[in-house]
């Protein structure tokens, strides 16, 4: 079994590294891939994603070149999705 946590964002810079933190504590037991969708964010949303994504494979993200909303950015975590489960959680913890 393999769990994706959908996570959309919209200048979540300063939210992303604790999520990722609080996240992979919690899910220590099962396999999972954490999916992050940077909704047109105009911080460092983007530029964190890249990083996180660097250190750990199971961090992926897509990016959208303008603001799209939440609703955009939940279908594409959905169709991105490897796993057998799916969540979606607000970057803002």
């Amino acid at each position: 079994m393999k769990l994706n946590v959908i996570i959309p964002c919209y200048n979540e810079a300063g939210n992303i590294e604790l999520m990722h933190e609080k996240l992979t504590e919690c899910l220590k037991d099962i396999k999972y891939e954490l999916i992050f969708i940077n909704d047109g964010s105009k911080d460092g949303t983007l530029k964190t994603l890249r990083q996180l994504s660097e250190r750990d494979e199971r961090v992926r993200y897509v990016s959208f070149s303008r603001n799209f909303g939440k609703e955009a950015a939940m279908l594409a975590g959905l169709e991105k999705s490897r796993g057998d489960y799916c969540v979606i959680l607000d970057a803002d913890l």
